[in-house]
């Protein structure tokens, strides 16, 4: 999720009803490791929250520089972990989400470069009882199946000029993407169930 919208928080936040207040507290280009270092997380525990989705890992990967980066199967999992206990000790019920992956090709077949952060949420999963979104796996299940010239719709475009962003959204994405986290928030926190008003459905 990001603060700059083109992330699938605030299409999750838009299926809710009114009773249901939903706060998109992520923050643009943050990893597991920055988001907690600058502050970010602190400041999300304030809300007091009684559910907090934990989604990271397209801003840890390799290439983004050792304030961001993490490895799935160490730094990465065990931050993940972390903020299970942290959401824990405040009060919070912790749901886990494995990351969304980017909608890149290579010779007409998608590309699978998120593979094991997404293993690793669902390790942390298993590991502390966690309800998990695969969010990663409904998406993948998906791309496999669409062509780079299908999927350009969903890509965020900053201007007319600009070249499509694969990593994050555009408004139908934003809205794809955030009904099927929705979907599945209310598949393993069934007492929530009920406060999803619109829920996503294959084309």
């Amino acid at each position: 999720m990001t603060n700059l919208s083109v992330g699938w928080g605030p299409g999750f936040c838009n299926q809710f009803l009114g009773a249901v207040e939903c706060f998109n507290v992520s923050k643009n280009g943050r990893s597991s490791k920055s988001y907690r270092d600058e502050g970010w997380w602190d400041r999300a525990m304030a809300l007091k929250p009684n559910y907090v989705l934990l989604d990271w890992g397209g801003n840890d990967v390799p290439g983004k520089g050792p304030e961001r980066e993490t490895d799935p199967k160490t730094t990465f999992y065990a931050n993940m972990k972390q903020y299970v206990l942290d959401a824990r000790a405040a009060g919070a019920v912790p749901v886990l989400v494995t990351p969304l992956p980017r909608r890149n090709y290579r010779d007409g077949k998608f590309v699978h470069d998120m593979d094991d952060y997404a293993a690793a949420v669902i390790k942390v999963g298993l590991d502390t009882n966690t309800p998990v979104i695969d969010l990663h796996g409904q998406a993948t299940a998906m791309l496999e199946k669409l062509t780079p010239a299908q999927v350009l719709s969903l890509d965020y475009v900053a201007s007319a000029t600009a070249k499509p962003d694969p990593a994050h959204m555009s408004p139908k994405g934003i809205d794809l993407f955030g009904r099927m986290a929705a979907e599945d928030f209310a598949k393993v926190v069934p007492k929530m169930a009920k406060t999803v008003h619109m829920l996503y459905e294959p084309q």
